[in-house]
């Protein structure tokens, strides 16, 4: 009942309109370039009733209060960011549900990228949108939270089903892939994936979305307690997060 439209926005973002086929209601998960939203709204012939966003910054919220005023679009957003944010009619905590028609998501914490990241999981279609706090082969950098906040979230977003299609917000899959390869350069799986992702960019066509279960082969930020990663890293003994913060600072110098 999820209908989805990906829409590329400003220099590398994806912005998304999601429908509930049941009932027609229709959501913009973040806001990157309102313009460029409004005109695939009216390509569809929908009308945004509802903005969620997954954390504050500006490429996810810039375009909020222009389409609420064209749509008269109610805005949920995190309650631990709503003040950086403005203009919040709905403000969730982790492990509450927000409803889009005959549909529902629940909110996830994934703080780390900002300290309170939220992602939204439709678990009746298997979909998760996760804004900043997990790409394709990476994930966000810590701007505001800690490594053992991030690594937390992401250990939440790992527990989902293989099955889940993930919908991120940037088209960095590509470079995500150098680095990834860079710090894992003996597994298969993500050898076969980076190939896949170079095909596919230099046909100019996207990476986003991508399927949980082969990232939790091949991204190395969601694999902090793989044996063979750990001992490349010489942290057979450290705690997870210490290994997850090992990886970031390693891609941050990359």
């Amino acid at each position: 009942m999820l209908e989805i439209r990906q829409i590329a926005c400003l220099q590398d973002n994806y912005g998304f309109l999601i429908r509930c086929s049941e009932t027609g209601e229709v959501a913009s998960i973040d806001t990157p370039d309102a313009n460029a939203l409004i005109a695939e709204a009216g390509r569809a012939g929908w009308s945004i009733g509802h903005i969620w966003n997954t954390h504050h910054h500006w490429d996810h919220t810039g375009g909020n209060s222009d389409i609420a005023q064209h749509y008269g679009a109610e805005i949920t957003a995190p309650a631990a960011e709503a003040d950086k944010i403005g203009a919040v009619q709905h403000k969730v905590k982790p492990a509450d549900r927000v409803t889009l028609g005959a549909l529902t998501a629940e909110v996830i914490d994934t703080g780390g990228h900002t300290l309170g990241h939220i992602a939204y999981w439709f678990e009746s279609e298997a979909v998760l949108f996760s804004g900043d706090a997990l790409f394709a082969l990476g994930c966000g950098r810590l701007f505001e939270g800690t490594p053992g906040q991030a690594q937390a979230g992401l250990a939440r977003l790992r527990s989902l089903p293989d099955e889940t299609l993930v919908y991120c917000a940037h088209e960095y899959t590509a470079a995500n892939a150098r680095f990834a390869l860079d710090i894992d350069p003996d597994n298969a799986a993500l050898k076969t994936y980076a190939a896949e992702v170079e095909t596919a960019r230099k046909a100019g066509q996207a990476t986003v979305p991508f399927a949980l279960g082969r990232e939790k082969h091949t991204n190395p930020f969601l694999r902090w307690d793989d044996a063979a990663l750990r001992q490349r890293l010489g942290l057979e003994g450290a705690s997870d997060a210490h290994v997850y913060a090992a990886v970031r600072k390693a891609k941050d110098n990359f």
